[in-house]
Protein backbone atom coordinates (compact mmCIF):
# COMPACT_ATOMS: atom_id res chain seq x y z
CA UNK A 1 0.00 0.00 0.00
CA UNK A 2 1.26 3.43 -0.91
CA UNK A 3 1.39 5.89 2.02
CA UNK A 4 1.74 9.60 1.26
CA UNK A 5 2.13 12.74 3.32
CA UNK A 6 0.60 16.06 2.23
CA UNK A 7 1.17 18.78 4.80
CA UNK A 8 2.04 22.45 5.31
CA UNK A 9 4.76 23.77 7.57
CA UNK A 10 6.23 27.13 8.46
CA UNK A 11 9.52 27.97 6.76
CA UNK A 12 11.25 26.72 9.91
CA UNK A 13 9.46 23.36 9.87
CA UNK A 14 6.59 23.71 12.36
CA UNK A 15 3.11 22.35 11.67
CA UNK A 16 1.46 24.32 14.47
CA UNK A 17 2.27 26.78 17.22
CA UNK A 18 3.22 25.43 20.66
CA UNK A 19 -0.49 25.78 21.59
CA UNK A 20 -1.54 23.74 18.55
CA UNK A 21 -2.88 26.62 16.45
CA UNK A 22 -2.63 26.63 12.66
CA UNK A 23 -4.20 30.08 12.24
CA UNK A 24 -0.91 31.37 10.81
CA UNK A 25 -1.68 29.43 7.61
CA UNK A 26 -4.55 31.83 6.90
CA UNK A 27 -2.33 34.90 7.05
CA UNK A 28 0.95 33.57 5.59
CA UNK A 29 1.92 34.51 2.08
CA UNK A 30 0.81 37.17 -0.35
CA UNK A 31 -2.98 37.60 0.00
CA UNK A 32 -3.13 39.59 -3.25
CA UNK A 33 -1.51 36.90 -5.39
CA UNK A 34 -3.46 35.53 -8.33
CA UNK A 35 -4.02 31.90 -7.35
CA UNK A 36 -6.70 31.25 -9.98
CA UNK A 37 -4.55 28.64 -11.77
CA UNK A 38 -4.18 26.49 -8.64
CA UNK A 39 -6.20 27.92 -5.72
CA UNK A 40 -5.74 24.89 -3.44
CA UNK A 41 -2.07 24.29 -4.35
CA UNK A 42 -2.83 20.76 -5.54
CA UNK A 43 -4.79 19.51 -2.53
CA UNK A 44 -7.91 18.45 -4.46
CA UNK A 45 -5.82 16.49 -6.96
CA UNK A 46 -3.97 14.83 -4.09
CA UNK A 47 -7.13 13.93 -2.15
CA UNK A 48 -8.61 12.47 -5.35
CA UNK A 49 -5.58 10.14 -5.57
CA UNK A 50 -6.07 8.56 -2.12
CA UNK A 51 -8.74 6.13 -1.02
CA UNK A 52 -8.19 6.27 2.74
CA UNK A 53 -6.63 8.52 5.38
CA UNK A 54 -4.88 7.87 8.68
CA UNK A 55 -4.38 10.75 11.10
CA UNK A 56 -3.42 11.25 14.70
CA UNK A 57 -5.77 12.28 17.50
CA UNK A 58 -4.35 15.80 17.78
CA UNK A 59 -4.78 16.33 14.05
CA UNK A 60 -8.40 15.16 14.36
CA UNK A 61 -9.00 17.56 17.24
CA UNK A 62 -7.69 20.49 15.18
CA UNK A 63 -10.01 19.53 12.31
CA UNK A 64 -12.94 19.14 14.73
CA UNK A 65 -12.26 22.64 16.12
CA UNK A 66 -12.87 24.13 12.66
CA UNK A 67 -16.57 23.08 12.91
CA UNK A 68 -16.71 22.55 9.16
CA UNK A 69 -20.03 22.41 7.37
CA UNK A 70 -20.66 19.46 5.02
CA UNK A 71 -19.83 21.77 2.10
CA UNK A 72 -16.48 22.69 3.69
CA UNK A 73 -15.46 19.10 4.48
CA UNK A 74 -12.25 18.66 2.40
CA UNK A 75 -12.00 14.85 2.44
CA UNK A 76 -15.14 13.86 0.55
CA UNK A 77 -16.09 10.24 1.21
CA UNK A 78 -12.51 9.17 1.98
CA UNK A 79 -12.39 6.49 4.69
CA UNK A 80 -10.60 8.08 7.68
CA UNK A 81 -8.98 6.30 10.62
CA UNK A 82 -7.80 8.23 13.67
CA UNK A 83 -5.01 6.73 15.79
CA UNK A 84 -5.65 7.16 19.50
CA UNK A 85 -5.11 5.20 22.67
CA UNK A 86 -6.90 7.82 24.79
CA UNK A 87 -10.15 8.37 22.83
CA UNK A 88 -12.56 5.66 21.74
CA UNK A 89 -15.18 8.01 20.28
CA UNK A 90 -14.56 11.01 18.01
CA UNK A 91 -15.92 14.48 18.75
CA UNK A 92 -19.64 14.77 17.99
CA UNK A 93 -19.12 16.83 14.83
CA UNK A 94 -16.94 14.06 13.35
CA UNK A 95 -19.22 11.12 14.19
CA UNK A 96 -19.73 9.07 11.03
CA UNK A 97 -16.79 10.79 9.32
CA UNK A 98 -13.90 9.12 11.15
CA UNK A 99 -13.26 5.77 12.80
CA UNK A 100 -11.07 5.53 15.90
CA UNK A 101 -8.26 2.97 15.94
CA UNK A 102 -6.08 2.00 18.92
CA UNK A 103 -4.18 -0.98 17.55
CA UNK A 104 -0.93 -1.75 15.82
CA UNK A 105 -0.19 0.36 12.70
CA UNK A 106 1.11 -2.54 10.54
CA UNK A 107 -2.08 -4.48 11.38
CA UNK A 108 -4.18 -1.50 10.28
CA UNK A 109 -2.23 -1.25 7.01
CA UNK A 110 -2.70 -4.99 6.39
CA UNK A 111 -6.43 -4.66 7.12
CA UNK A 112 -6.73 -1.74 4.70
CA UNK A 113 -4.83 -3.68 2.00
CA UNK A 114 -7.03 -6.74 2.48
CA UNK A 115 -10.09 -4.49 2.11
CA UNK A 116 -8.80 -3.26 -1.25
CA UNK A 117 -7.40 0.12 -0.25
CA UNK A 118 -4.33 1.14 -2.26
CA UNK A 119 -3.26 4.68 -1.29
CA UNK A 120 -3.35 6.17 2.22
CA UNK A 121 -2.99 9.84 3.16
CA UNK A 122 -1.02 10.08 6.42
CA UNK A 123 -1.50 13.26 8.48
CA UNK A 124 -0.32 14.59 11.83
CA UNK A 125 3.27 15.06 13.02
CA UNK A 126 3.48 12.14 15.47
CA UNK A 127 1.62 9.85 13.08
CA UNK A 128 3.92 10.77 10.18
CA UNK A 129 6.98 10.10 12.37
CA UNK A 130 5.55 6.72 13.44
CA UNK A 131 4.97 5.74 9.82
CA UNK A 132 8.48 6.86 8.86
CA UNK A 133 9.97 4.80 11.68
CA UNK A 134 8.00 1.80 10.38
CA UNK A 135 9.33 2.56 6.87
CA UNK A 136 5.80 2.95 5.52
CA UNK A 137 5.92 6.44 3.95
CA UNK A 138 6.54 6.37 0.18
CA UNK A 139 6.26 10.05 -0.68
CA UNK A 140 5.89 13.42 1.01
CA UNK A 141 4.52 16.70 -0.26
CA UNK A 142 5.48 19.54 2.06
CA UNK A 143 4.18 23.05 1.42
CA UNK A 144 6.39 25.64 3.10
CA UNK A 145 4.49 28.75 4.20
CA UNK A 146 6.47 32.00 4.07
CA UNK A 147 6.43 32.54 7.81
CA UNK A 148 8.88 31.80 10.62
CA UNK A 149 7.21 30.73 13.87
CA UNK A 150 10.38 30.27 15.90
CA UNK A 151 8.74 27.64 18.10
CA UNK A 152 5.92 25.15 17.90
CA UNK A 153 5.14 21.57 17.01
CA UNK A 154 7.73 20.28 14.53
CA UNK A 155 6.71 18.20 11.53
CA UNK A 156 9.10 15.41 12.46
CA UNK A 157 9.81 13.86 15.82
CA UNK A 158 12.72 11.55 16.55
CA UNK A 159 13.39 9.21 13.66
CA UNK A 160 15.11 5.87 14.15
CA UNK A 161 17.48 6.24 11.20
CA UNK A 162 18.52 8.66 8.48
CA UNK A 163 15.90 8.95 5.76
CA UNK A 164 16.97 9.77 2.23
CA UNK A 165 14.57 11.96 0.24
CA UNK A 166 14.78 11.44 -3.52
CA UNK A 167 13.32 12.63 -6.82
CA UNK A 168 12.42 16.08 -5.51
CA UNK A 169 10.02 18.29 -7.41
CA UNK A 170 9.47 21.92 -6.45
CA UNK A 171 6.55 24.22 -7.22
CA UNK A 172 6.63 27.90 -6.32
CA UNK A 173 3.18 29.47 -6.01
CA UNK A 174 2.31 33.15 -6.63
CA UNK A 175 1.38 33.53 -2.93
CA UNK A 176 5.03 32.79 -1.98
CA UNK A 177 4.38 29.24 -0.72
CA UNK A 178 6.90 26.66 -1.91
CA UNK A 179 5.81 23.05 -2.30
CA UNK A 180 8.34 20.22 -2.37
CA UNK A 181 7.44 16.66 -3.29
CA UNK A 182 9.89 13.94 -2.32
CA UNK A 183 10.13 10.21 -2.74
CA UNK A 184 11.28 8.45 0.43
CA UNK A 185 14.17 5.98 0.44
CA UNK A 186 15.07 4.10 3.59
CA UNK A 187 18.86 3.70 3.86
Amino acid sequence: MKCSVYIATSADGYIATAEGSVDWLDTAGNPDADMSDNPDMGFNDFIASVDCMIMGRKCMEVIASFALTPEQWPYGDTKIYVLSHSLAVPPENLLGKVEMYAGDIPKLINRLKSNGFKHAYIDGGATITSFINLQLINEMTISKAPVILGDGIPLFGKVDQNIKLVNSEVTVFPNDFIQIRYGVSYL
